[in-house]
């Protein structure tokens, strides 16, 4: 058995495994690169993949995020015709982002032509997107329904198992059984693990007998998260000042996943009085989508998230989310000098809505940002936690007056704690472990806490494009 690594090896996007058994070849996520001009780059890199997409029987999904799903319709325009397995909730989610991505790739295509062309340099330079919406739309007829705990045979002598991740809705760590001659090996993906006793998601699973093979993230194997209690006293504090000086607060979200969370967190300070009566605008089309699909399934939400949905429902006057649908509305945001609170997508600043409006408020000393999930190097939102004075928006530069709030605690990923925590799940260590999806310091403080703590020895950190023999 051979594994390759074509992402999220030494970083955390991209993330892109190649898994070859006899005559079976299968990716894991085929995720797009993220932050900034050297993630673009790759991307164009990857145009290829460094192997022969023709070749690959199935492909594995461990959940919607860009980052492991966003080159699924660039396989599909290079060749691919095999079946794309994920659970529901994710092919739910995948019909929104997918054409979502190939949107923002094709308008951000056009501004670069209309920038060229202003400059009277023609269209010399401009790359196509990485497909289309139509090439998008068209991958996602390769998505099949693989539902959690349900053993599906994708190919002779292969099983798989879907567990909940408790990442993002409909997230999964993956269980993999290859037979063949002699002894089964079995392999674990872990895919993104979310942390438990957190709001919206159930807790992830965790009891995993043995494997041969773990590729383990680390996103944040290098640290803890401060506590649920820490970060509501922080968005208090947050929303205090903003009010008391007149401003808005604007806060950049992931679409899936951390906009349902914040709006979890920010009903339940008011149903608690910790925050008085609020109207919510929540800027962004595929956010809207999110939430609905989110509340379509009902079973992935753990019993507490029921219960304040109930409570919402039964007290508007005090707690309001308003979704904001046309353009005309978010333009309309943008007038909004006072008291706006505003939930908008991309959760790093790199694309969509909240652009325009940190475009408006980041001069603004009487405003607030509150950062609430992770920053990939490269981006806009990590310039922005780094302490930058001065950013680009459009082309033009922006100075940064406002507060910027970073909250640590809402993270979808485990901190190492929780991810150690998962690994006890394990009744006897793998016989190769694997740590990717992070951050190489990261990886490499994760990958020791693992040998320190739990006493396992064979724990490897990848190199992108390394191809290793099992």
């Amino acid at each position: 058995m051979r594994i390759s690594f074509f992402g999220a090896a030494g970083e955390v996007t991209g993330s892109c495994t190649l898994v070859e058994t006899g005559d079976i070849r299968f990716l894991v996520d085929c995720g797009m690169f993220q932050g900034g001009a050297e993630a673009r780059a790759k991307n164009r890199r990857a145009l290829n993949f460094g192997f022969d997409v023709r070749g690959i029987d199935f492909v594995l999904l461990t959940h919607a995020h860009i980052d492991h799903s966003g080159l699924l319709p660039r396989l599909a325009v290079l060749g691919f015709r095999g079946p794309v397995y994920a659970t529901p909730a994710t092919i739910d989610l995948l019909e929104v982002l997918l054409p979502d991505s190939a949107h923002i790739q094709e308008k951000e295509v056009e501004w670069q032509l209309r920038h060229q062309h202003r400059r009277g340099q023609g269209g010399r330079g401009v790359a196509p997107p990485l497909y289309t919406v139509a090439e998008a739309q068209a991958a996602l007829g390769l998505l099949q329904p693989a539902a959690y705990g349900v053993t599906i045979a994708p190919a002779a002598a292969i099983t798989v198992r879907f567990h909940d991740a408790g990442h993002i809705l409909g997230s999964a760590w993956l269980e993999v059984t290859v037979g063949g001659e002699g002894r089964p090996r079995r392999l674990v993906f872990s895919g993104d693990i979310g942390m438990r006793d957190r709001p919206v998601l159930n807790d992830p699973e965790k009891v995993i007998p043995a494997a041969d093979v773990l590729l383990i993230e680390s996103t944040y194997g290098d640290r803890l998260h401060r506590s649920l209690d820490e970060t509501e006293d922080e968005i208090v504090a947050a929303f205090e000042r903003t009010r008391a000086c007149h401003g808005n607060l604007l806060i950049p979200s992931f679409a899936v996943g951390r906009t349902q969370e914040i709006i979890y967190i920010l009903a339940d300070l008011v149903r608690r009085e910790r925050l008085a009566p609020l109207k919510v605008f929540v800027d962004s089309p595929m956010a809207n989508q999110a939430t609905s699909i989110t509340l379509a399934h009902p079973a992935l939400l753990d019993s507490q998230t029921r219960e304040l949905i109930d409570w919402m429902r039964q007290n508007p006057h005090r707690f309001k989310v308003e979704f904001v649908a046309d353009v005309e509305g978010s333009r309309a945001l943008n007038a909004v000098r006072s008291g706006a609170v505003i939930i908008s997508a991309s959760g790093m600043c790199e694309a969509g809505r909240i652009k325009y409006h940190l475009r408006e408020n980041l001069p603004r000393s009487e405003c607030s940002v509150l950062i609430a999930g992770f920053q990939a190097a490269g981006t806009l939102g990590r310039r922005l936690v780094d302490g930058a004075r001065l950013v680009h928006l459009f082309g033009e530069p922006v100075p940064v007056r406002a507060r910027i709030y970073t909250v640590g605690g809402l993270s979808a990923h485990a901190d190492q704690a929780g991810l150690l925590d998962w690994l006890g799940g394990f009744h006897t260590p793998p016989r190769h472990t694997w740590v990717v999806h992070g951050e190489a310091g990261a990886s490499a403080t994760f990958a020791q806490a693992i040998r320190d703590r739990l006493g396992w020895k064979d724990v490897a950190l990848p190199r992108q494009g390394e191809s290793v023999a099992v």
